[in-house]
């Protein structure tokens, strides 16, 4: 047979897709990347999964991973020769089990993030892991990038919520990892290969994850502040009072509110434009009253040194889900104005406003106009310093003529602050080249034989990390 044939046999003729429009599995999010694949799959279950590795191994064909494809770096998109296998594993969305004594949730890979958030919920618990596209990304494609999210503060990344993994390998083999211990010190940790790896060692197919109980009160408030400098400050005194329980802390700049104003007017903005704006949440495990009274005195003596101009409090769940949809709505407003340069960066918090204050500076020299769109995750370091192409000027065009150069810039000042160039969108085909020469050369020795092992004949994902 060949291997089309072999694949439908697997999963079924419904589920080998080969003709009509699949530009929903061949292009990305963000329109940069257009493939065309030998068939896209759609498998129900782990053993049909590792029916398709196992048959593509045979035929030395390559996979593509794909969940909810909302990636913003090309790493699930197959290339432009017809020859590689896109696997699309969205199929694959049953919630396994849930222990809710042992706080865990075991889902299939295919599972949407909402999904899983919503099935924790209804046992009284909570899945931590929150982002944007929340509505549509999986839990396979979160683990795959080490998704990061506007909890991480409190709770960390995806890493940290996933106890366990189940995954095929390059061979069609299954790993049964699906473990719900906090505590497991018999060898290497295979589930941390995995995750953050991209689809390039392995395919992951199911996950055992951390719950956490659902806090009392949860307050969020937007505050004014004139300087990045005072936004830290903020930080850390909210750090010193609330503690733990100081869950998200949020940063945009006054560009990145006004693209949102301009494209989304419907949303209402509680605070008159300024240059830094930061949204704050707080989860208390005591009781709605407590949790008011301490971000109510914290905001209080923000004000009282000088740190905030203006703040509002949300009075409602209501407001505080439209609070954070500012927040969120920021990356489909820098959509509708078109193209843009985008970094994904992240910074020790104590050098964010110095790498901003150089980096503007730099980027404005070389190129006068341009618009400087930043806002992200100041709590954890992680920044999106986004540029986009002066008014009047086209934006397709900027990006593809400048974004060589901006990104040289951007990067070489991210490598002069000790940060990373990629914080939570992982290096897809798009950072890749960028790695190659900014990665410790002993990283990427050992990152190529961690893949020659694990994938010797470079089935899985080719192309994308190294």
């Amino acid at each position: 047979m060949t291997l089309v044939e072999t694949l439908r046999a697997a999963v079924g003729a419904a589920n080998a897709l080969t003709d009509g429009d699949l530009s929903a599995f061949e292009v990305d999010w963000r329109k940069r990347y257009r493939g065309r694949a030998l068939a896209v799959v759609r498998p129900a279950s782990t053993a049909e999964v590792a029916a398709v590795v196992t048959a593509c191994a045979a035929h030395g064909a390559a996979i593509v991973a794909q969940g909810g494809n909302t990636g913003l770096v090309g790493a699930s998109i197959p290339d432009a020769s017809g020859t590689q296998v896109l696997l699309n594993l969205a199929r694959m969305n049953r919630v396994r089990a849930i222990d809710a004594e042992n706080l865990t949730m075991t889902v299939d890979a295919g599972c949407v993030l909402q999904t899983v958030q919503e099935a924790a919920a209804a046992q009284g618990l909570l899945f931590a892991l929150s982002l944007a596209a929340e509505g549509s990304c999986t839990i396979g494609g979160n683990l795959a990038t080490n998704a990061g999210g506007t909890g991480m503060l409190r709770y960390g990344n995806a890493r940290e919520l996933c106890l366990g993994l189940e995954v095929v390998t390059a061979a069609g083999a299954v790993w049964g990892g699906l473990s719900g211990l906090r505590k497991d010190n018999t060898g290497y940790d295979l589930r941390d290969l995995f995750i953050g790896s991209e689809g390039t060692l392995g395919i992951i197919t199911g996950a055992t994850l951390k719950l956490h109980p659902q806090p009392a009160a949860v307050t969020t408030a937007l505050a004014a502040v004139t300087t990045l400098e005072a936004a830290v400050d903020l930080l850390q005194l909210a750090r010193a009072r609330l503690g733990a329980g100081l869950t998200g802390f949020e940063v945009m700049n006054r560009h990145a509110l006004a693209l949102v104003r301009s494209h989304m007017p419907q949303l209402a903005q509680p605070l008159p434009p300024s240059d830094w704006t930061v949204l704050l949440e707080q989860s208390d495990s005591e009781s709605e009253l407590h949790a008011r009274a301490l971000f109510e005195a914290l905001l209080e003596t923000a004000l009282e040194r000088g740190l905030i101009g203006d703040a509002a409090v949300a009075s409602s769940l209501e407001q505080s889900k439209t609070m954070w949809h500012l927040r969120e709505a920021i990356p489909m407003a820098q959509a509708l104005a078109g193209a843009n340069i985008k970094h994904d960066i992240a910074l020790p918090v104590s050098t964010v406003a110095r790498f901003v204050e150089r980096t503007d500076a730099l980027v404005l020299r070389a190129f006068p106009g341009v618009r400087l769109v930043d806002f992200g995750h100041l709590g954890d370091g992680n920044l999106h310093y986004n540029v986009q192409a002066p008014d009047g000027v086209d934006a397709a065009v900027f990006v593809r003529d400048r974004e060589a150069a901006v990104n040289a810039i951007v990067y070489d000042s991210v490598d002069a602050f000790g940060g990373s160039i990629s914080a939570e969108h992982g290096i897809g085909a798009l950072m890749r080249d960028e790695l190659a020469v900014r990665k410790s050369p002993v990283a990427l020795q050992l990152m190529r034989a961690i893949k020659r092992a694990l994938d010797p004949n470079d089935l899985l994902n080719p192309g994308r990390v190294l």
